[in-house]
């Protein structure tokens, strides 16, 4: 068995691991570099093997940064399957369709307003390659062993997200096990994760590897900061991601409202096309949520959908204090970046950012506190007060993920910590090796690993 880490080796961003086993070859997730402009350039990067000799794909859940670069690979030619549960198949239809629209329209932008060093700028790939992929997506039990070709393949719930899961391969006496991103034991929407029993080698992701999740609770923060900026006559933009964030988010305000900590009658507005099918899509696999049946139907009331543009701008204008939940999370495209251009320069406003920031977006540096930001080609000032709500996070924290690998019936033979910023993801290796004793490495970007 060989492993060639194509992505989310060096970074948080990019999963794509490509499995050669037995001249079988499987590339766990299929994700999209965000981030830093040098991590960006790396989505048109050529990949190392024509892209129709990859014979399957097999997806842990559908975040973009996992499934984002399917359209690109079967633009390249890709011919075969991509697994995955059938609650990520129906999310990954909603994220994959809603970024090639995006990158449709910064192409566009870019070539009307000049953004773009290229002449003419051109998305990494179309709503029609966008479609072209979702038409391979097929889904899979989990919880249940198949075969694909000469191995086994099993997905198990690890939280996180709908229809999330670690992926197990056996191929003869060995076993691989891909963590995928692991949820927390306490998630607002999603079970516990699941725990693994046994693996030979071992891909562990990394993102708050070298994190603790803060104690107080969000609720308790988000009603806060709500009431405090109530107070200034100003509104709340939570810049949210669509799928996961956007619904907890809601539920969250929900049980605000309900136990009067803060006013039945404010204003709130779900800005986010995406977000709004991705509610739907929750409510329509509710079994597989933590919530119970009427508390997970309940999730848009008091919600005012914005469904067009027009409406959009209209919200933007709007004089009366609100919330606002808009896409995209890290505020890196989207109808949330004209909230943010009207909201940012007002001290009265609070902008708060209810989930990880990939470095390098334009999330992370308000986070860090930057005093301008550029959008749409111009710089906008910064006044409104900026805050970061961790403990909306759906990753496990680095005591949950050594919580989630103490499952293991024995040590793995190897273990490789993966999708994490380097810092994160040296922490996560350190205490593995010191604490579990194991065989743990950190790989490199485009590193290969005989197994």
């Amino acid at each position: 068995m060989k492993i060639h880490f194509l992505g989310a080796a060096d970074t948080v961003t990019g999963s794509r691991h490509l499995v050669d086993i037995d001249g079988q070859t499987i590339l766990l997730d299929c994700g999209l570099f965000q981030g830093f402009k040098t991590l960006r350039e790396r989505n048109w990067a050529p990949l190392p093997l024509p892209a129709r000799e990859i014979d399957a794909v097999v997806l842990s859940h559908a975040h973009l940064d996992h499934s984002g670069y399917l359209p690109a690979l079967v633009k390249q030619g890709f011919k075969g399957a991509v697994h995955c549960t059938q609650a990520t198949r129906d999310l990954a239809e909603v994220l994959l369709l809603d970024s090639a629209h995006l990158q449709e329209e910064d192409a566009r932008r870019a070539n009307r307003y000049g953004f773009s060093r290229h002449a003419p700028a051109l998305p990494l790939y179309t709503v029609a390659d966008a479609k072209r992929a979702i038409a391979r997506l097929t889904p899979l039990p989990a919880g249940k062993t198949v075969r694909l070709g000469n191995v086994l393949a099993e997905l198990t719930p690890v939280g996180h997200l709908l229809g999330a899961c670690s992926v197990t391969l056996r191929h003869r006496d060995v076993t691989l096990v891909y963590s995928g991103d692991v949820g927390r034991d306490d998630d607002l929407l999603m079970p516990a994760p699941k725990r693994v029993p046994h693996a030979d080698v071992l891909l562990v992701e990394s993102t708050y590897g070298n994190r603790v999740h803060p104690k107080e609770d969000p609720q308790q923060q988000l009603g806060a900061t709500i009431r405090a900026t109530l107070r200034r006559g100003g509104s709340v933009l939570l810049p949210s991601f669509a799928v996961g964030r956007a619904q907890a988010l809601m539920l969250v305000l929900h049980r605000l409202k309900t136990s009067g900590e803060i006013p039945q009658d404010l204003p709130v507005y779900l800005d986010s096309p995406m977000a709004t099918a991705a509610t739907t899509l929750y409510q329509k696999h509710r079994k597989l949520l933590r919530l119970s049946p009427r508390e997970a139907n309940s999730l848009c009331d008091g919600v005012t959908i914005v469904a067009t543009p027009q409406q959009s701008e209209k919200v933007s204008r709007t004089r009366f204090p609100s919330v606002i939940i808009s896409a995209s999370g890290m505020a890196t495209g989207g109808r949330v970046l004209h909230h943010l251009k009207a909201m940012a320069p007002n001290p009265k406003h609070s902008i708060v950012f209810p989930g990880f920031q990939v470095a390098g977006t334009r999330g992370a540096k308000l986070i860090e506190g930057a005093t301008e930001v550029k959008i749409f080609g111009e710089y906008v000032a910064v006044k409104a007060k900026v805050s970061h709500l961790e403990g909306f996070s759906g990753h496990a924290d680095a005591d949950e993920l050594m919580h989630w690998l103490q499952g293991f019936d024995r040590a793995p033979r190897q273990t490789y910590v993966v999708h994490g910023e380097p810092a994160a993801a040296d922490a996560l290796r350190s205490r593995i090796a010191d604490e579990l004793g194991w065989s743990v490495h950190v790989p490199e970007h485009l590193a290969q690993v005989q197994v």
